[in-house]
């Protein structure tokens, strides 16, 4: 399953010098570079020590880690949900996507404009969260008009749609996202073909200067507290830095760079670090000579499923799986010796993948 991330946030926040940076990384994997499927679009690998370790170990002809997409979303400004700027034309990217990474301007500059006059980045926030709720709402009210009817005639059912509905109403009427409230198989259920898009879960970026990037400043805390009760992240980026770190070939001159600045990972790891603990995300691996490979997969997902994404046959027929951790291939060096050493487990359809299995699938259709 390939994880596609919206990137938002008002003019010269560094959202686009971020997607810049983005653009131009270096993909660790040079059978799998960057790519950009769109001027809007790309596509990045995600990196992953394990990776190299398996690759080590049983030397394949290709090594496929897993990717994100980056879509770059134009068009959210102040008064977008009422056709300002882009208008609406932002809406149907940002309704394709898994999460939203937020950019706000955590930074002083003052070769930079801020539109408002003001770096703030609780205002910034507060300025795109306005123009989605009122999209939201809008679609929740299209949906409370088509059912208050059949309610009012006694219909339970609809009768207990309309009052979720109306919670959703309330909550964005008083300048709240519809993320904030728990969302229970009845309210998912409501929702569902509604595409809200405030209930997608945010990371919030704070774009610091590079003098920041180790310690935070007042913007970066004001920004925390802001969203301290949406079950949200922060990650404290310098755009800057990320720009100057994507122009590097080697992962040995981008660690010396990084070290410098007194980091131990770039503003991108950490990025697609927060996005897969936001979104229950884990990785599995296969390792052959022909490929070793990563897949993302939701974190308690049980073997078929976990199969199926890479077949939707191996999930089908599925019959068992073979099952090794990678400690244990480090210890053993080959699958053969995991396999004397009692190490390689197979498991049946109820076996719960973890973080980092290597797995072997046996299927029949």
């Amino acid at each position: 399953m390939g994880l596609k991330c919206g990137i938002v946030g008002l003019p010269n926040v560094g959202k686009s010098t971020l997607f810049n940076a983005l653009s131009n990384a270096k993909a660790e994997a040079a059978n799998f570079p960057f790519c950009t499927i769109e001027p809007n679009v790309g596509v990045i690998t995600v990196p992953d020590e394990r990776l190299r370790i398996l690759e080590g170990l049983v030397s394949p002809q290709k090594v496929l880690p897993t990717v994100m997409e980056f879509v770059d979303i134009a068009g959210l400004v102040k008064g977008a949900s009422k056709g300002e700027g882009l208008g609406n034309k932002f809406l149907a990217n940002i309704r394709e996507v898994d999460a939203i990474v937020h950019v706000t301007r955590c930074f002083n500059d003052d070769n930079i404009v801020h539109v408002d006059g003001v770096v703030n980045p609780v205002s910034d926030k507060e300025v795109i969260d306005t123009e989605l709720q009122i999209k939201d709402l809008e679609s929740v009210d299209k949906k409370i008009d088509k059912n208050v009817k059949l309610a009012k005639s006694g219909d339970a059912k609809v009768k207990a749609l309309v009052a979720i509905l109306q919670e959703y109403k309330d909550l964005l009427e008083s300048g709240k996202n519809a993320r904030s409230l728990e969302l229970t198989p009845e309210r998912k259920e409501a929702i569902a073909d509604m595409q809200l898009l405030t209930v997608k879960p945010v990371i919030y970026v704070a774009n610091v200067e590079e003098s920041s990037i180790l310690t935070g400043n007042a913007h970066v805390e004001a920004l925390k507290a802001a969203v301290a009760d949406e079950d949200a992240e922060v990650v404290m980026v310098s755009a800057a830095i990320e720009s100057q770190i994507a122009e590097f070939d080697e992962p040995e001159e981008k660690e010396m760079f990084l070290g410098e600045y007194g980091l131990k990972e770039s503003g991108l790891d950490k990025l697609i670090r927060a996005a897969y603990g936001l979104l229950d995300l884990i990785t599995y691996f296969t390792a052959g000579e022909t490929e070793v490979r990563a897949w993302t997969i939701k974190k308690g997902w049980k073997a078929p499923q976990a199969a199926g994404v890479i077949h939707t046959d191996f999930e089908k027929g599925f019959i068992k799986a073979e099952v090794i951790k990678i400690p244990d291939y480090v210890q053993y060096k080959t699958e053969h010796g995991c396999k004397e050493a009692g190490k390689l487990a197979i498991e049946g359809k109820e076996y719960v993948v973890e973080d980092g299995d290597v797995m072997h699938f046996r299927f029949n259709v």
